[in-house]
């Protein structure tokens, strides 16, 4: 796949924004950002994004991007038929790509343990990410679904312990880990889900409470 440089500007600033604000920008906002002279200029960069299989365009919503990647794509690729050392050598041959580890699994529902060790390994095209991700989780539920991550999905994560009112975060909860929105207010912090059939949780004063990184994007498989 071969994207012109404002496309894959774009697409970069479109996974920079969710990372820090937790929802995508406007059109208008992306038209203020890039300079064009008109929203639908944004909008066609965007269907063009669409047509290549990198971003979903949700019809009725005002900031209705979905970021999407598909098995196949540069920032994906097949790895059935690599092992470890396969992948670390592709990955240090070629810096624009990132071998990611799948660490286990994270709720987009009711938290569920992680595992420690790495299932696998997934080469990724690092430019498509923002900020540099560490590693990935896989989703178990749909309380993130309005947020475009379904069930199933591979959230890619950056590791720290800082986070912004409104991100998206990795969170453990004692020795649970869940993806949800922070919400932090004088009264405390919240997770949100987003999805209207769950409630959010409430984090106790004395909680064994950590954020233990924010979303920077997803990989979806075909």
């Amino acid at each position: 796949m071969s994207l012109t440089d404002t496309r894959r500007a774009l697409l970069a600033y479109l996974r920079e924004r969710i990372a820090a604000d937790g929802l995508p920008p406007s059109q208008q906002e992306i038209a203020a950002h890039f300079g064009f002279r008109q929203n639908r200029s944004a909008g066609y960069h965007l269907q063009a994004l669409q047509a290549e299989g990198l971003i979903e365009l949700l019809p009725g919503r005002a900031r209705g991007i979905r970021l999407v990647h598909e098995a196949g794509l540069d920032g994906e690729f097949d790895t059935s038929g690599f092992d470890d050392s396969d992948r670390a050598d592709a990955a240090a041959n070629d810096d624009s790509r990132l071998s990611l580890p799948i660490l286990g699994r994270v709720a987009a529902g009711a938290p569920i343990g992680a595992a420690a060790e790495a299932e696998s390994h997934v080469l990724i095209d690092r430019l498509l990410f923002s900020p540099r991700p560490d590693y990935l989780l896989r989703v178990k539920g749909d309380s993130m679904r309005e947020d475009g991550i379904l069930d199933g999905d591979l959230v890619a994560v950056h590791r720290t312990r800082d986070a912004a009112n409104g991100q998206t975060v990795v969170a453990r909860i004692g020795e649970e880990i869940t993806i949800k929105r922070l919400k932090i207010t004088a009264d405390g912090i919240e997770l949100l889900p987003r999805n209207p059939d769950y409630a959010p949780i409430v984090i106790a004063a004395d909680a064994d409470f950590a954020i233990e990184g924010i979303y920077c994007g997803l990989v979806r498989r075909a």
